[in-house]
This record gives C-alpha cells, sequence and structure tokens, in this order.
C-alpha cells in the first residue's frame, strides 16, 4: 500500500481554563462530506503518533484532527499538575470540536486516548458517533500499568538521536519485538524534541505521569465500566487489541466483549501495547469499520 502523503495545518486553540493548546489539521480529499475524525494519543505520546494513520484516513474523504492533550507535544504544559486527568482532557476535546464547529466525529483513542473517549460517552455523548479504542479499556491489566509506570515521567536529557532511540527501544522492546533500527528512529523523532542546550527531551510535562506513579490511576472503576458500557451499546465501537498487550490482556478482552456484544474487534498479532495502527490488520479493521459510518 502507498503511503499517504502526510500533510496538515497547525491549529491553536485556548481551553475553558486559558492553556494554549495544540492540533494537527488534516484536511479531507475531494469527495462528499463524511464525519470527520479526532485521533487521542497514549499517556506520553502525541499527535505525531498518527502521521501515518492520519493522512491514510483524510485520503479516504475524512478531515482528521490529532490532538497535542495538554502537557504533551507543542500544547502548554500545566501549571496545575491536578488537570492532568481524563475529565479536564475531556473538557478540553469538547472545547476544540466546540471552535470547530464540530458536532459529531468519529474518535480513535489509543490508550490514554481511549480513556477520553469513554470519558466523553459520559460527558458529552452526542459528540461521539462511532469510536476506535486502540488497546485500551475499563478494566486494565496491572501488568501494563506497572511497566508503564516504571518510565513514564522518568525521562533524561539525552545527546544524540541514536540514545533517544535505544531509549525508546529500551521500553518498548517487549511489545514490538520486530522493530528495525529505522522504525526506532522514527518513534524518536515524534517522541523527542531538542532543547535550548542541544539536548533531546521527551515532548511532555513529567508531571502528567503522577496519576499512574501515585496510583490514582486505577485498573478498573466504577464509572469506566459505565462509560464503556454505555459507549458500546449506544455508539458503534471497534476495539483493536495488541496481541501481545500486557494493558489489555486476553481476560480483559474478553470482558469487553461480553459487556458490548456489538462491538467489533481485530488483533495484530506480533505487537503489545499499543498498535500504532499502521500495522495491517489493523487498518483493514478500521477501514471496514469506518466504511459503516456516515
Amino acid at each position: 500500500m502507498k503511503p499517504a502523503v502526510s500533510t496538515y495545518a497547525d491549529l491553536s486553540f485556548t481551553s475553558t481554563d486559558g492553556l494554549a493548546l495544540y492540533a494537527r489539521d488534516y484536511p479531507a480529499s475531494s469527495g462528499p462530506a463524511r464525519l470527520p475524525v479526532i485521533c487521542l494519543h497514549g499517556l506520553t505520546r502525541n499527535s505525531a503518533d498518527f502521521d501515518e494513520l492520519a493522512p491514510w484516513i483524510a485520503a479516504q474523504g475524512r478531515r482528521v484532527i490529532a490532538l497535542d492533550v495538554r502537557g504533551r507535544g507543542r500544547s502548554a504544559h500545566d501549571p496545575s499538575p491536578a488537570n492532568y486527568n481524563p475529565m479536564i482532557y475531556a473538557g478540553d476535546v469538547i472545547k476544540l470540536a466546540h471552535d470547530l464547529g464540530i458536532e459529531r466525529a468519529v474518535f480513535v483513542g489509543t490508550s490514554m486516548g481511549g480513556i477520553i473517549t469513554m470519558t466523553l460517552a459520559l460527558r458529552k455523548l452526542k459528540l461521539i458517533a462511532a469510536a476506535v479504542l486502540n488497546d485500551v479499556g475499563p478494566i486494565m491489566s496491572t501488568k501494563g500499568l506497572s511497566r508503564i509506570a516504571g518510565y513514564a515521567g522518568k525521562g533524561c536529557a539525552l545527546d544524540s538521536w541514536d540514545d533517544a532511540a535505544n531509549y525508546l527501544r529500551d521500553i518498548n522492546l517487549s511489545a514490538f519485538p520486530a522493530n528495525d533500527s529505522a522504525e526506532w528512529r522514527k518513534w524518536a523523532e515524534r517522541a523527542f524534541a531538542q532543547n535550548e542546550q542541544g539536548q533531546l527531551v521527551l515532548r511532555y510535562d513529567p508531571n502528567i505521569a503522577l496519576p499512574i506513579q501515585t496510583g490514582r490511576l486505577k485498573p478498573t472503576s466504577w464509572m469506566g465500566r459505565v462509560a464503556f458500557r454505555r459507549l458500546g451499546r449506544k455508539r458503534p465501537l471497534l476495539l483493536v487489541r495488541g496481541a501481545l498487550s500486557d494493558l489489555v490482556e486476553e481476560e480483559q478482552a474478553s470482558y469487553m466483549r461480553r459487556a458490548a456484544p456489538a462491538m467489533h474487534y481485530a488483533e495484530v498479532p506480533g505487537v503489545g501495547h499499543a498498535p500504532m495502527l499502521s500495522e495491517p490488520p489493523a487498518r483493514e479493521a478500521i477501514q471496514r469499520f469506518l466504511s459503516q459510518v456516515d
């Protein structure tokens, strides 16, 4: 499959509490108007994670917005770390949609982005036309949470792109055993930026990791289960799971399939948490899913 050209416009907006936020805006190709797609990344990631998926979807005739959640990428760091929580993040998404005049959208949420999507199902369900949850759900494995807590917010300044690629390889190799050096370098360019001293630093505020480091992020909650059931019963829903995932293991995936019987399901072999959604099984599942949504 020939890769889509990654062209986007920079989009800046302000949260309701005055924080400067950023998103990438990928225009739809020509054709009949279709619902836009809003992509939400994982805990320590940013909008660049969708630099292959977003133009691919846009080429199918859908505008795609990929957000840098507050504290990540080009969005401002929050002076109050307590604001790094899904309810605040969901409010930022609602503000973004309002500013852009988007009344309904398809959501693609990776890991934390899926938690934000489920939170939106409680706060403003009418904004969600359909949703893709990428390797996340209302019940998560303590194994995966512990692994993420072991590195999130603890990165240091590095001196070279090779060092940055090796850092990402070290914390992700179990989930992506087939990645080659070129892929790790690509990941490094998404995840790191050069500071004024010429060193490479991770593109997020270390405080975003406080909820998981302090144990405030629980493997499950009553509210999370309610949100998931509401989303799965009232909107088209697709779960994409990495076959090697330590966050959504078979036990958690089985629960989700029982709780939302109409949910579509796709598994990506040879990949853990979380698929990049550039893998052929993920692409095929997303294309089929989107074909059923106006």
